[in-house]
């Protein structure tokens, strides 16, 4: 069975992308849309258009998120963009199927701290799934990872930053209550997504650490043996 460089196999690769990505549309829509709590990047664009302009967001954030892939096939190879694109496409499907048929309504516009941290762990979650499989939830997802990898800050460092520029604009169409708890969301997410995204990165990179460290102690050994 052909694996990527990660070692992850590619139908448990396509099983964590399409995990991740099922549980973003599900809180995007039964919990964020519900519960009228916006969202940063792309999403949070796509959420204001659905409450502004009533378009859905499973077509505005496909708009959205075409010319950054286009730019992303540059920068980050083609395997990346194959799998952002599938994440991209299963959100959409997986919105709009929720938005037609599910009848489940999660109200709790009356404890909007729970809302949002609900929405932060899940998001966070679901998000940090796609990057572990090896691409990204959207559009303003691989400018973070863009972002990250280019100045040297934590993905979800970057997450907060971008999402907080989009609440601002928030403000303009969202009562302040409903926005500061999305901020608290959002912030919670940062943190999900750099402590799921480091599980990943921590078993490949502390790996080879131990036979290195065998090789070193072998040849200390040798040379000790050959002094003598």
């Amino acid at each position: 069975m052909r694996k990527q460089d990660s070692g992850m196999s590619v139908p448990l690769r396509l099983a964590i992308i399409l995990s991740g990505t099922l549980l973003l549309a599900f809180t995007y829509y039964h919990i964020n849309y519900q519960n009228h709590l916006t969202e940063g990047g792309f999403v949070g664009l796509s959420l204001l258009g659905k409450y502004v302009l009533g378009i859905s967001p499973s077509l505005s954030i496909l708009i959205l998120d075409i010319p950054v892939l286009i730019i992303a096939i540059i920068y980050k190879g083609k395997s990346f963009v194959v799998n952002t694109f599938i994440s991209v496409v299963a959100f959409t499907v997986f919105y709009g199927l929720m938005e037609r048929y599910s009848g489940w309504v999660i109200d709790l516009q009356d404890n909007l701290p729970v809302a949002a941290l609900l929405s932060g762990v899940l998001t966070g979650l679901g998000a940090g799934m796609v990057l572990l499989g090896g691409g990204a939830s959207g559009g303003d997802d691989i400018l973070s990872v863009l972002i990250s990898e280019w100045k040297g800050i934590k993905v979800g460092t970057v997450f907060i930053l971008m999402d907080v520029i989009v609440l601002a604009f928030s403000l303009f169409y969202m009562p302040l209550r409903e926005t500061l708890y999305t901020v608290m969301a959002v912030v919670v997410a940062g943190y999900v997504i750099t402590f799921t995204t480091s599980l990943g990165r921590r078993k490949l990179v502390q790996a080879p650490k131990i036979p290195s460290a065998i090789a070193k102690t072998q040849e200390g050994t040798v040379n000790v043996n050959n002094a003598m």
